[in-house]
């Protein structure tokens, strides 16, 4: 059911959450108030060489403990409030961001830590699984994911989105079935620059939570969608996957398609990729927006399952679960274009293309 868009400027134009928000309001009735959430990307221009840790907590208590963990392993340039409105959801978690660099030289980091991104990673988790009540809701440089417990336009409204201005934005209206609706668990997920918005259900979830794992990676918010923004984390930033060869192991062709190529480098590409990324492989009926650094692609189960399209006009690129939303985003689209089962959509910031069909 739940509903998901986004839209990038190439030229990385900013732009407040106005015309997001009219696309996910539009597909209202594919959430049932139970969750939403935005992720807006080079909204914080001044801090952008910093990671910026947004936290969630349910009580006084638990951002203490949060922002004593965070000041313990990071050095912090700066700490404040995420500005709510109050009137809009008075029952609510506590909101802080810090912008911070990692605390420790690499020479004393833990093994599997050196990087920066690792140390991120890595203490990331930690607060998630030893803060009681307090999670990272984002970690990424220059981005922010705003979620929580209401529709799409309570959430815009309770976190103020009109205040900012940001060149790519994520939206989420969500429908919870196998898992509950609470703060943590409502999209997008984030880890570093990767923000996901998921509309299905993954069906390998305990497969792919055990294969993360051996790699550092836990999952602590009580849903499958969390597992796929730390897959795509360790598929191209860890393994060097290109973004065409992470989605191909994410979603790969059946056998059978695999046996019929002619081509015969690409098939034993394809079957690299389904052996070595076995137990990374998504099952279920999925469809997913992703939103980085360097842009933003969609990705749908090879069967297609659960709908996506995507549009292009005069330098931006849209996504979303239905072709009505799209049209809130821009009325006057040069392109519509709805992909194939399992095909990835790409759009790259600065790119002379606008989409990149693979």
């Amino acid at each position: 059911m739940c509903g998901i868009a986004g839209l990038i400027s190439h030229q990385r134009l900013k732009e407040n959450g106005t015309r997001i928000k009219r696309a996910i309001t539009l597909m209202n009735d594919r959430g049932n108030g139970l969750g939403a959430g935005y992720a807006a990307y080079g909204i914080y221009p001044a801090f952008g060489a910093l990671y910026a840790l947004q936290i969630m907590a349910s009580n006084k208590k638990a951002m203490d403990e949060a922002a004593a963990f965070i000041h313990r392993w990071f050095k912090v340039h700066h700490q404040e409030p995420v500005p709510v409105w109050d009137r809009v959801i008075t029952d609510h978690p506590l909101f802080q961001r810090f912008f911070v660099e990692p605390g420790l030289p690499a020479e004393q980091r833990r093994q599997g830590e050196e990087s920066d991104d690792d140390y991120v990673v890595a203490r990331s988790m930690l607060l998630n699984k030893e803060v009681h009540g307090a999670y990272a809701c984002s970690s990424g440089k220059n981005m922010a994911v705003f979620k929580g417990v209401g529709t799409p336009l309570d959430i815009y409204d309770f976190f103020q989105l009109d205040a900012y201005e940001a060149y790519g934005w994520l939206a989420h209206n969500r429908f919870p079935t196998n898992t509950p609706g609470w703060w943590g668990g409502a999209h997008p997920f984030n880890i570093l620059e990767w923000s996901i918005v998921h509309n299905g259900e993954i069906s390998s979830y305990g497969i792919n939570r055990r294969y993360l794992e051996a790699y550092g990676y836990f999952c602590h918010l009580q849903t499958d969608s969390e597992a796929i923004a730390y897959l795509l984390d360790l598929l191209i930033r860890r393994h060097g996957l290109t973004i065409t060869e992470a989605t191909t192991a994410l979603a790969p062709p059946y056998w059978a398609t695999v046996e019929r190529l002619a081509d015969p480098e690409e098939k034993e590409r394809l079957t690299m990729l389904k052996i070595v990324y076995e137990q990374a492989m998504l099952n279920g009926p999925f469809a997913v927006v992703v939103a980085f650094s360097g842009g933003m692609f969609s990705l749908t189960d090879n069967t297609k399952l659960r709908p996506m399209t995507t549009a292009a006009c005069k330098g931006y690129t849209y996504f979303a679960s239905e072709i009505s939303a799209l049209y809130e985003m821009e009325e006057n689209l040069d392109t519509v274009f709805t992909p194939r089962a399992g095909q990835p959509v790409i759009a790259l910031y600065d790119a002379a293309k606008e989409i990149v069909r693979i």
